[in-house]
């Protein structure tokens, strides 16, 4: 990061942010890409240049576009949102099309799918390149664009055995954060064709994401990439190993079967999750209080298998 070329982004000139929009453009197949602080920032453009205000999108309930991102939808783009519950987080062809609103002017015209790939509140849970693929075609013969919040697409990459490109190649737009799972200190990059991103770039500039020598940020999303893609494996190899290990307690509410990448979510019978995470804490093992009877763990590259079974060893005697 000391080291990188800088320029001005805003200007179009900073050598290294073109480096990272570059190579996560090829990554995934798409004709270029945008440097942005955050994923929220990067979701919400892709649907502000997708849509116009009075526009609906399909999303699922619980997704993070909807739930986590302090009402931008409605704020930043004006659009609604119709709400499909999906399967652990994830939407089928089925639903989207139902969700479809008819050609009537008494309706908001149904614009664009987002899906949310690995779903954070299903669990970590990926979609399969067929589901993507159905949903695809759905949004073809309805005339929809899709876009995919791939925050954890690397995960689901590892987990699935694909490439980016694959999944990619079924939405307009993608978003992929180089934060989680890559531990690089800051930013996301949104991807989608270069018309798509030439206008995107304008709404970054009118949403406050313009950064100037931004390379120095950059260059340490170029690092993770190159070093820290595969080793996701670890990540997801030690969750379930926390999972499979806190299962096998009577107290512990938890469904290891359903561990597929790098984040569990589990309760402990009788208590809140607010007291499980406050008293996890207190003994130096740091969890999210989510769901209505869980708490949320998440590996990543900071935490080791023998921070991993400390962090079980714990955990199991909290719940005796």
């Amino acid at each position: 990061m000391f080291d990188a070329e800088v320029g001005d982004d805003v200007l179009g000139d900073d050598p290294t942010v073109a480096k990272l929009e570059a190579k996560v453009a090829e990554l995934l197949g798409k004709g270029a890409g945008l440097f942005v602080p955050s994923g929220t920032m990067a979701n919400q453009l892709a649907v502000r240049t997708h849509t116009e205000p009075g526009d609906e999108i399909i999303i699922e309930t619980m997704s993070h576009v909807f739930l986590h991102e302090t009402g931008a939808l409605a704020a930043l783009s004006g659009v609604g949102a119709q709400l499909v519950p999906g399967d652990r987080g994830l939407l089928s062809a089925e639903q989207v099309e139902r969700a479809v609103r008819g050609d009537n002017y008494h309706f908001p015209p149904t614009r664009l799918v987002v899906l949310e790939n690995t779903h954070n509140h299903g669990g970590g849970t990926p979609y399969s390149l067929k589901g993507v693929e159905a949903i695809h075609r759905v949004a073809q013969s309805r005339n929809l664009k899709i876009h995919m919040d791939g925050a954890r697409l690397w995960n689901a990459c590892i987990a699935k055995s694909l490439k980016p490109a694959q999944y990619a190649q079924y939405c307009d737009s993608v978003s992929v954060c180089l934060s989680k799972g890559l531990g690089a200190p800051v930013g996301s990059v949104l991807v989608g064709g270069r018309e798509f991103i030439r206008r995107a770039r304008r709404f970054r500039k009118m949403f406050g994401g313009g950064m100037r020598q931004s390379g120095i940020l950059a260059a340490a999303g170029i690092f993770a990439l190159d070093h820290n893609y595969e080793r996701l494996r670890e990540d997801h190899d030690n969750a379930k190993h926390m999972a499979e290990s806190l299962g096998r307690h009577l107290n512990l509410l938890i469904h290891p079967e359903e561990v597929e990448t790098n984040m569990l979510y589990f309760g402990i019978r009788g208590r809140s999750p607010d007291w499980v995470a406050a008293e996890l804490e207190k003994r130096g093992v740091r969890v999210f209080a989510e769901r209505p009877a869980e708490v949320r763990a998440v590996t990543h590259l900071d935490v080791t298998r023998a921070q991993i079974d400390r962090a079980i060893q714990v955990i199991l005697e909290l719940a005796d």
